[in-house]
């Protein structure tokens, strides 16, 4: 196994199969290339509930499980006070008043109702504003590519803009799409897969997340890739939620552009 720059142990020796960093050693073709991302933060080292890998940031690298996300914990049952009085043995017991008749018991909840009632989290069907058709558009960006090439200096020059992209679109649907690229050995298979070909050496393995909201519509998030997520030009810190709009451009990597639309 090789070990990347950002300590991640690689089943690739060019580049990092887990974050996408170029590996010390490999040949400068592959280097990653784009804007340097914002400092990632810490995070102690909890086990995902549903997978069991370490975190790493706020989703599972290996799953995509959302660390963030609502949690429900049962309540334990209140204990029943005894309200029976101690009684000595041998003690004359005086009758008492009678007892009162218990109260006649409730009706039984309608059952339209009962199945009316929530439970568990509520999905993105039960949102209660109307649900919009959005759709993300995947293609090649020739300005954000010369952008990049420019801060990147000799090193990002071996990364080249590619002869041809084929665009493709993804419908955005259930409460989160996963951006970033296919990793057998981690068994993560991204919603939006930009594996390639052409394959952009700047993307990690789980780059960003689109995450449906209340409202209807979706957010970006990036949770601490490589080389950064940029929204309509201005990149976003690590674990901020960006609310995105019909047109909105996600910038990521060394020249991939994913646009949204809305309806």
């Amino acid at each position: 196994m090789a070990a990347c720059p950002n300590g991640h142990d690689s089943a690739s020796d060019d580049f990092c199969d887990i974050c996408g960093m170029r590996i010390a050693g490999a040949p400068a073709a592959g280097a990653p290339a784009g804007p340097p991302a914002a400092g990632a933060p810490a995070y102690a080292a909890e086990p995902c509930p549903r997978c069991g890998a370490t975190r790493t940031g706020q989703f599972c690298e290996s799953c995509g499980f959302n660390f963030a996300g609502p949690r429900f914990t049962p309540s334990p049952p209140p204990a029943l006070a005894s309200t029976i009085p101690p009684v000595s043995v041998g003690a004359p017991v005086s009758p008492g008043p009678p007892a009162p008749s218990a109260p006649p018991a409730p009706p039984a909840p309608p059952a339209e109702a009962a199945a009316s009632a929530p439970s568990g989290p509520p999905s993105r069907s039960s949102f209660p504003y109307p649900q919009a058709t959005w759709t993300a558009v995947v293609g090649a960006d020739r300005a954000y590519y010369e952008q990049v090439q420019a801060v990147t200096g000799p090193e990002g020059a071996a990364v080249t803009f590619p002869s041809y992209c084929a665009e493709r679109r993804f419908q955005l649907v259930g409460n989160q799409m996963r951006i970033g690229r296919r990793s057998v050995s981690r068994g993560l298979s991204p919603e939006i897969d930009l594996t390639g070909p052409p394959a952009d050496p700047g993307i990690s393995r789980l780059h960003a997340v689109l995450v449906a909201t209340p409202d209807g519509n979706w957010a970006v998030l990036d949770p601490g890739s490589a080389n950064g997520t940029l929204v309509n030009g201005a990149e976003i810190g690590v674990g901020d939620q960006v609310p995105l709009h019909d047109g909105d451009r996600i910038n990521l990597g060394a020249w991939t552009a994913i646009t949204v639309h809305r309806g």
